[in-house]
């Protein structure tokens, strides 16, 4: 990385920027080289306590123009933020991790290159959001399914696989459905990996490797270069599909259930990724704190029993998908249901036909006042139904206004925008082992750390692999009051140091923590940056991005600037 820069760099850095935006000026167009405050203000709105205001926004439109946008900041020295859509929301938005940076905005970039219907695979640029790839899909047919979050159908699929996301499906471990990108790297070259080097290589979709090292995870989680293009295998619709609900009474059935999951996923009867959540998480993503009249603090134990035996919930509740042929579908689903039933746990199969029934049956029940928390659990369940298969929703961006002081936006869930609707979200994410005692262990470590700050403990254990739980837990605060936002940012600085001292290392997190992730590292972080230095020498992609602060250095002055 090139020194920080003294009084006496001010000027030419000043200066810097000015050439930049006249070089990036002559490539894209006047148009698409933006300064205005508006603009920035709107790529500084932030779900966080407060984070970096970009200095400029440029919107490329095809890779040789990113690539000319990298060597116009290679040349004056101003550092690029590469963003998808913009819409990593809990995790730092649209914002750069740290001040005097320029937005490079990707989200023109949205052709699907490709889809590949015998080998199950699409080609696609960064700007492709998952209602678009879903949408392309089923108008081809349905034949094949994309793997979908819960974020929602207008965020950018290379984004979120590029901070190593997760979704439902059989393929929900995104990163490992990746075979081949293309990057545009800090030098301004163009690498692709896999076998997309070679021009005539036949399998360079169906076999993510290559020849000699594999390169595919540099990108991941690192600031080296500028996806612009990333080859995505998809899945085949399955014969049968079935989405199982099943909810815990006590808070000592968690234990068990992550016993079982663990089972469940090692011996193949489980293939998704199944999401096992608190009453509160529920509750968030079917009302808000405002519309149930609560104040500013946390839930007491008596009022949140309460919303729960309403709403007919359990103190725990885990879901997934189930496919394959119809035999398969139902030897799965019999199988769940008697594990189940021998722990007193309520166990749901929601087909399609289930939800046609639950349409038909809707109207009489109401008039009669019948099955009202069957026919509302049902109606929940449709989401996460289609969820399961592929089809993204804004539904479950509900939870992000779970402490929002004006409760959901009007005409919620079209144009939900947390960062720009104000809503105050923090997400911690540490991974454990996939056993009992290790999620009993994190949630006595973190949740007293919740109700001391005065916030309610919302998590999800998801089961990212067969041996792995992502524990995704979040802080939701009204950002409009300093003090609670203050608070909040208490909360999660305690939180990571608790589960980081414990060994709860995070799978991703926040522009906040990226300063720290030094701590308690042996020799990783150093190897990173000598990777960087060959793949970004004079470090203008997304300083700070994945790299921690690199503290003081004795031996800077002595060194020829």
């Amino acid at each position: 990385m090139p020194p920080d820069p003294t009084p006496d760099d001010a000027p030419s850095a000043a200066g810097g920027l000015a050439a930049a935006l006249r070089d990036w000026s002559a490539a894209l167009g006047a148009e698409r080289v933006r300064t205005d405050d508006a603009l920035l203000d709107r790529y500084a709105a932030t779900t966080l306590p407060s984070a970096p205001r970009p200095l400029a926004v440029l919107f490329p439109r095809d890779r040789d123009q990113v690539v000319a946008c990298v060597r116009g900041a290679r040349a004056t020295g101003v550092p690029l933020y590469p963003i998808s859509r913009g819409r990593n929301w809990g995790y730092g938005d649209a914002c750069p991790p740290r001040p005097g940076q320029v937005v490079l905005d990707l989200s023109g970039m949205n052709r699907v290159l490709d889809v590949d219907e015998t080998l199950a695979s699409a080609e696609i640029e960064p700007g492709v959001t998952q209602g678009q790839l879903a949408d392309l899909l089923e108008a081809r047919g349905g034949a094949l399914w994309l793997d979908s979050t819960g974020a929602g159908p207008d965020t950018s699929i290379v984004g979120n696989i590029l901070d190593r996301g997760f979704g439902h499906t059989p393929y929900g471990n995104r990163p490992l459905a990746v075979c081949g990108l293309e990057v545009v790297t800090g030098r301004g070259e163009i690498l692709r990996t896999g076998f997309g080097h070679y021009a005539d290589a036949q399998a360079h979709a169906t076999f993510p490797y290559g020849l000699g090292p594999s390169l595919d995870g540099l990108f991941m989680q690192s600031n080296f270069g500028v996806v612009t293009r990333l080859r995505l295998w998809l899945m085949p619709r399955p014969q049968a599909y079935g989405l199982f609900v099943c909810s815990l009474p006590g808070d000592g059935d968690l234990e068990p259930a992550v016993e079982t999951l663990r089972g469940l996923k090692l011996d193949g009867t489980l293939r998704s990724v199944v999401h096992l959540g608190n009453d509160l998480r529920l509750l968030s993503s079917l009302q808000t704190a405002r519309s149930l009249g609560l104040g500013s603090g946390a839930l007491d134990a008596s009022r949140r029993a309460a919303l729960r035996g309403k709403a007919g919930i359990g103190a725990w509740t885990f879901a997934g998908g189930l496919y394959g042929e119809g035999d398969q579908v139902r030897t799965a689903g019999r199988r769940l249901r008697r594990l189940a039933r021998a722990r007193g746990w309520r166990f749901e199969l929601v087909t399609g036909r289930t939800l046609a029934a639950a349409d038909r049956l809707a109207p009489l029940a109401r008039r009669l006042g019948l099955a009202r928390q069957a026919l509302a659990r049902l109606s929940a369940a449709r989401g996460l139904y289609d969820l399961n298969r592929g089809r993204p929703s804004r539904g479950f961006l509900a939870g992000a206004y779970w402490r929002h002081r004006a409760g959901l936006p009007e005409r919620f869930p079209e144009h939900a925008e947390p960062a720009l609707d104000d809503c105050g979200l923090l997400w911690l994410s540490p991974v454990l082992p996939a056993t009992g005692p290790a999620a009993r262990q994190l949630l006595e470590l973190v949740e007293p750390l919740f109700a001391a700050h005065g916030f309610d403990f919302l998590v999800t254990f998801s089961t990212v692999n067969e041996r792995s739980l992502a524990a995704v837990m979040t802080i939701a605060f009204d950002r409009t009051d300093p003090a609670e936002a203050r608070r909040a940012e208490a909360c999660y600085e305690a939180c990571f140091e608790a589960v980081m001292a414990a060994g709860f290392v995070p799978y991703r997190v926040g522009i906040q923590s990226m300063p720290r992730l030094a701590e308690g590292s042996q020799g990783f972080w150093p190897t990173v940056a000598r990777l960087r230095e060959a793949l970004d020498p004079d470090g203008i992609i997304a300083p700070g991005r994945y790299e921690p602060d690199p503290g003081p250095d004795p031996g800077r002055e002595n060194r020829p600037r």
